[in-house]
């Protein structure tokens, strides 16, 4: 039996619209950060959804939350969801990184997996624990469809991994998942398949 996993990205923070690098830190929603919440709330409550899982961090907590009370459900809080620790790099942007470290900066871009951030999770660490937190939510739900609202990097490093796409092309392969944007996923048994990808859920970014 399938489950089909809505995979979301959190809404807007402050430091995304600088293209700064959230991470680990709690970084709060914008105004349109909420905007983007409410509406992922309204299409959920329009379509099928037993169950919400959400990263532990607010900014996933506060997107998922809408949608939480319009299908009255109780969201699950997975730390495995967790958006990478990007290291030295939390709270700056890659052109500040650049401007003190040109050379990593360039190895990052050449091969982010391989040439991580000083400091930084391990990418292929986190495209393990994203993963396997996935397929145990799958199989806790058998048959039904499951929100799951979490982070642009840990996002693209587990759909790299679950279609077998080299875990150090994911930001060629997929640039940004928009915030709010849903991907939807079948996972049956150890089997893995796209259905859809970044389909926005009302106001875009």
């Amino acid at each position: 039996m399938s489950t089909t996993l809505l995979l979301a990205r959190h809404g807007q923070t402050v430091w995304h619209t600088e293209n700064r690098y959230a991470g680990i830190s709690d970084v709060p929603l914008t105004d349109t950060g909420v905007a983007q919440a409410e509406s992922l709330g309204r299409w959920a409550a329009t379509h099928p959804v037993d169950a919400i899982w959400t990263s532990p961090l607010s900014r996933a907590v506060l997107t998922a939350a809408p949608a939480a009370r319009a299908l009255n459900l109780t969201p699950h809080t997975e730390p495995a969801l967790r958006e990478c620790d990007f290291g030295v790099v939390e709270g700056r942007t890659l052109a500040e990184f650049a401007a003190e470290n040109p050379a990593a900066e360039e190895a990052f871009r050449a091969d982010p997996v391989a040439h991580a951030f000083p400091g930084a999770e391990d990418p292929t660490a986190a495209a393990t624990r994203g993963t396997t937190a996935l397929h145990r939510i799958a199989a806790a739900h058998p048959g039904q469809r499951v929100l799951v609202v979490a982070h642009n990097t840990l996002l693209r490093l587990v759909l790299c991994r679950s279609l077998s796409i080299p875990l150090g092309e994911y930001r060629r392969v997929f640039p940004r998942l928009r915030n709010g944007a849903v991907s939807e996923l079948r996972v049956q048994g150890g089997t893995v398949a796209l259905l859809s990808l970044n389909v926005p859920r009302g106001e875009e970014n």
